[in-house]
């Protein structure tokens, strides 16, 4: 009887990490195939902007770093994303890199799609969005509410 308890609790535990572990390889065996580079720089550029690592709510779970290409009908990246479930890219009026910056501008934001893919990406911009009256590319995880990265591009 004594064994019980431990036995629930190793069982709870082995439930729980095969879950978590699910979330996070799920998007990774379900990704298409990602865009090549050639066809990331195949975007009709008007601005460019950059994702890095080390802005304030990235965390080894939740980055991107790459080169952002911004024309007036896609958005790419030539680089990575940390992996995640349910990824959308939005443009912002301002920068943004926190959690509570993005809360408090999103509603003046465009969602611009969704980010299928965590090697290169190649994004559809909607004809009523106009990427000139926005400065900042957003990749944020709207299952968890969670900051994954920005790039300022003008």
């Amino acid at each position: 009887m004594k064994k019980l308890p431990l036995l629930i609790v190793s069982h709870l535990v082995a439930v729980a990490s095969g879950f978590a572990l699910g979330i996070y390889l799920l998007p990774i065996l379900t990704a298409p195939p990602a865009p090549t580079a050639d066809e990331a720089l195949a975007v009709d550029t008007l601005y460019r902007g950059e994702f890095r690592r080390d802005l304030k709510d990235s965390d080894p779970l939740h980055w991107g770093e790459g080169k952002v290409s911004v024309g007036r009908r896609s958005i790419a990246l030539l680089g990575k994303l940390a992996p995640g479930p349910d990824y959308k890219l939005y443009l912002s009026p301002e920068f943004v890199e926190t959690e509570a910056d993005f809360a408090r501008l999103k509603p003046r934001m465009a969602r611009v799609g969704d980010v299928r893919t965590f090697e290169n990406f190649v994004v559809a911009v909607p004809e009523t969005v106009d990427v000139s009256a926005y400065t900042t590319v957003i990749v944020w995880c709207e299952a968890f509410s969670q900051f994954i990265t920005a790039a300022q591009y003008r």
